[in-house]
């Protein structure tokens, strides 16, 4: 049998190690990850504590990989070097990945192609929903996770993305609140799924609270405390999940209707792992025009990563 070239994607979050491998005709062939061990009751990870998880897990992640070598050789490697694709960007735990990138390409000989994690995010949502179609127009982009609550005025280049942010938070990022509620409910972090689980269950009348906005820019921070208070009062895991997300949803609502004022109805890619949750993606397809990924490619992940890299690569062989 032939062997067919591929594209390997890696990238190194606060919350996950991932690599993916894509043939050049756009096929996934693998989406591997491991998530990062937190602690029972902690909310998240400290930065050298990432590094070290992200060094014992890509080694693991490569003999998985391995079994798919016999049959792809990788032409090209695309890795996230940075959280987003602006100057002073940084956080240590990307460095994990690109070290491991550097060192791939330079003994395979093959090209390497350095993006930020967001647009990575940003592609993996476009290349689960089938919306390639989007790259040739600007186009609106929420990035929206543990780490990030960010709506991006996204255009396409042969090199990824320029994304110019125009709204989002400023104060608590949506998993922010959703991992500090959960863990204050006794759940495990990250604690998206869990709560979900628990909003899912509720059949009460959820209480409407004001969305604190100015614009296409919103205020969490009052949401964490009147979920505290609403779990307080009521002792109700159910209801107080239900109210987090229905309040998230409707603030992402809010952002929504501010850029459409400003730039009219078009499109809007929803990325990052809140935007997996059924009911934030329930809420907003009832009134928008929203894409989103598959559940794999919300949370971290390196597809988006080596869907970048595939277009880099094809961008260079034409010239």
């Amino acid at each position: 049998m032939s062997i067919k070239k591929a594209i390997l994607g890696i990238d190194t979050s606060n919350y996950t190690t991932s690599l993916a491998l894509m043939t050049l005709d756009g096929k996934l062939i693998c989406n591997l990850k491991r998530p990062l061990t937190v602690k029972e009751g902690e909310r998240g990870l400290r930065q050298s504590d990432a590094v070290f998880a992200h060094t014992v897990n890509i080694p693991a992640l490569m003999e998985e990989l391995s079994q798919y070598l016999d049959m792809h050789s990788i032409c090209a490697v695309g890795v996230s070097e940075r959280p987003r694709n602006v100057d002073g960007s940084y956080m240590p735990c990307f460095l994990s990945g690109a070290a491991v990138a550097q060192s791939i390409a330079v003994a395979l000989g093959v090209p390497l192609y350095k993006f930020s994690h967001q647009c990575g995010h940003v592609m993996a949502a476009i290349y689960s929903s089938g919306k390639a179609e989007l790259l040739s127009a600007p186009f609106a982009a929420f990035h929206i996770s543990g780490g990030t609550t960010e709506l991006l005025r996204v255009s396409a280049n042969d090199l990824g993305f320029n994304a110019q942010l125009i709204g989002g938070t400023s104060d608590l990022n949506a998993g922010q609140v959703i991992d500090r509620i959960g863990v204050h409910m006794g759940l495990k972090f990250p604690a998206g799924p869990a709560l979900e689980e628990y909003a899912l269950k509720n059949t009460k009348k959820i209480p409407k609270k004001k969305i604190s906005a100015s614009g296409m820019t919103v205020n969490l921070s009052g949401l964490e405390n009147l979920a505290v208070k609403l779990y307080s009062d009521t002792n109700d895991k159910s209801i107080t999940a239900a109210f987090v997300f229905d309040y998230i949803a409707r603030a992402i609502a809010c952002m929504i209707d501010s850029y459409t004022e400003r730039f009219g109805r078009g499109p809007i890619i929803c990325a990052g792992g809140v935007m997996c949750n059924s009911i934030i993606k329930n809420m907003l397809s009832e009134r928008y025009e929203v894409y989103f990924a598959e559940p794999s490619m919300s949370s971290d992940n390196a597809v988006g990563i080596a869907a970048l890299a595939l277009r880099a690569f094809k961008a260079e062989q034409v010239v």
